[in-house]
């Protein structure tokens, strides 16, 4: 549902706000209590925001990790899916989490993607055909303090390898 909407509505919007209210308007994204506010008209660079309230609060008063952990969760494969294009497969394959500290007030993230990175990935799909990449990132506070590490596994290949692989699993 979401792929065909960003489909038809590039046509008339950015993708970059597309990308942006998207993600701010889709249901799975609000209950992680996270907004995007801001994304580059490229998509390389996303940043996020959550605040501490109510719905995030956990027993000890601080943000719930899961709030964290979700919140950072789809932005890396879906920023990376849409700026690869349909050529390619992207997965979330793994995630490791460390709470540095409690999450009081407001936090934000930021996600990268360099245009060297994005040049590399599509190299090694050209001669791997599919591999594995692992990005970092990190939520601070308003004084720039780490309050969690995240270390992202994604997984990338090329479409029609991909194809190929499942027929081949099925088959077996």
């Amino acid at each position: 549902m979401y792929k065909i909407a960003t489909e038809f509505l590039t046509r008339f919007i950015k993708p970059a706000n597309i990308y942006k209210y998207g993600f701010n308007w889709s249901p799975m994204y609000r209950r992680t209590t996270a907004k995007l506010i801001e994304v580059s008209d490229d998509l390389h660079y996303v940043k996020i925001r959550l605040k501490l309230n109510w719905k995030n609060r956990n027993y000890a008063g601080s943000m719930f990790g899961g709030s964290m952990l979700s919140a950072t969760d789809p932005i890396y494969m879906i920023q990376l899916i849409q700026i690869l294009g349909d050529e390619y497969v992207v997965w979330d394959k793994a995630v490791t989490a460390q709470y540095k500290r409690p999450g009081k007030g407001t936090i934000y993230g930021e996600f990268i993607f360099t245009a060297e990175e994005i040049k590399t990935i599509k190299q090694n799909v050209v001669e791997q055909k599919q591999f594995d990449i692992v990005k970092d990132m990190t939520l601070v506070n308003t004084n720039n303090e780490t309050v969690a590490a995240f270390s992202k596994t994604l997984y990338i290949a090329d479409k029609a390898f991909y194809k190929e692989k499942l027929k081949q699993r099925r088959s077996q």
